[in-house]
């Protein structure tokens, strides 16, 4: 399958060496043409500055752009009949993942979300205890995303900690990983209520800290802690606990196997006509929560998440 990259930023390097050792990296676009070259030196491909312009390349388009301009693109590459994968979130609003939803539905092609700790094997394993009830009735849940991002991370990238274009700060930008493993394992969301603060860093327009309670359907308690103003950083955890067994993912050392099975399995997926394990509604509940940890930080109450029209 032929791909074009779209972002030639650090992560769009990182699926690059993704798509190369997965596919063919056919093209890669950037407004920058000496970034985009810079990739396909490494990489191959040919540069461009016009995702129109690569369409008859290629099969399948890669968005790696800044989080709030993910839905332009995907609906794009999805209008002119790609198949398309997102780097994580979907976008920043509910809005723009209903645009993309939309597209992928009247295009009939295949489009998936990034959220690689999903073909960890530990997560797997434990998706598989709860699914066939090994655990017992689940009662809590524990995402815990603590990670240290120095100031310079911030000011290197005008549109990091900008509402605009980050959409959200540690949880939205971090955290959402741990959000989408914890949603997998503990089921439908049906409430939050949640804090955030600005603790460690300046000039910064969101949260570098984050405390919620999710209630999930079944009356389990998850809680979430996401966090860049924890030094020096540490491991992502997620737990799952029931009334039988409980079950811990901790930081693992093949997330880039991991990484590269979310591609395979995307690509399985195009081929065999399924759904990929990350869909784009999966990759919109994570999201659904992360505004509503938002707008309960923002009106202290609780929010519930049937239909949220107060974020769409």
């Amino acid at each position: 399958m032929r791909f074009a990259l779209v972002g030639a930023g650090v992560i769009g390097e990182a699926h690059a060496r993704l798509i190369a050792a997965s596919a063919e990296l056919a093209v890669v676009v950037d407004n920058d043409l000496e970034r985009a070259r810079r990739v396909t030196s490494r990489f191959g491909g040919i540069p461009l500055t016009s995702l129109a312009e690569a369409f008859d390349l290629v099969d399948a388009v890669s968005v790696c752009l800044p989080s709030g301009a993910h839905a332009d693109a995907a609906v794009l590459a999805l209008q002119a009949g790609k198949h398309v994968v997102i780097e994580k979130p979907i976008d920043i609003t509910l809005a723009a993942a209903d645009r993309i939803i939309a597209a992928e539905r009247a295009s009939g092609r295949t489009a998936a979300v990034i959220s690689q700790r999903r073909f960890q094997p530990e997560s797997v394993a434990a998706q598989r205890l709860v699914a066939t009830g090994a655990l017992g009735r689940i009662t809590s849940g524990i995402a815990e995303s603590t990670f240290w991002r120095p100031q310079s991370y911030y000011d290197a990238k005008p549109w990091r900690g900008t509402w605009a274009l980050d959409g959200g700060g540690a949880l939205m930008n971090q955290g959402i990983h741990a959000v989408d493993l914890l949603l997998w394992l503990m089921g439908e969301p049906v409430e939050v209520l949640a804090r955030t603060a600005c603790l460690a860093h300046d000039r910064i327009e969101v949260e570098d800290t984050v405390a919620a309670v999710v209630t999930f359907a079944g009356g389990a308690l998850g809680t979430i802690t996401a966090t860049t103003a924890a030094n020096p950083g540490h491991p992502v955890r997620v737990a799952v606990h029931g009334d039988r067994d409980s079950v811990v993912i901790g930081e693992s050392d093949d997330l880039d196997v991991a990484h590269l099975a979310q591609y395979t399995d995307f690509l399985e997926a195009v081929q065999e006509g399924r759904p990929p394990l990350v869909t784009t509604a999966d990759a919109r509940r994570a999201l659904a929560v992360v505004l509503a940890v938002y707008e309960s930080a923002r009106t202290g109450t609780p929010i519930a998440l049937n239909g949220d029209p107060w974020c769409a």
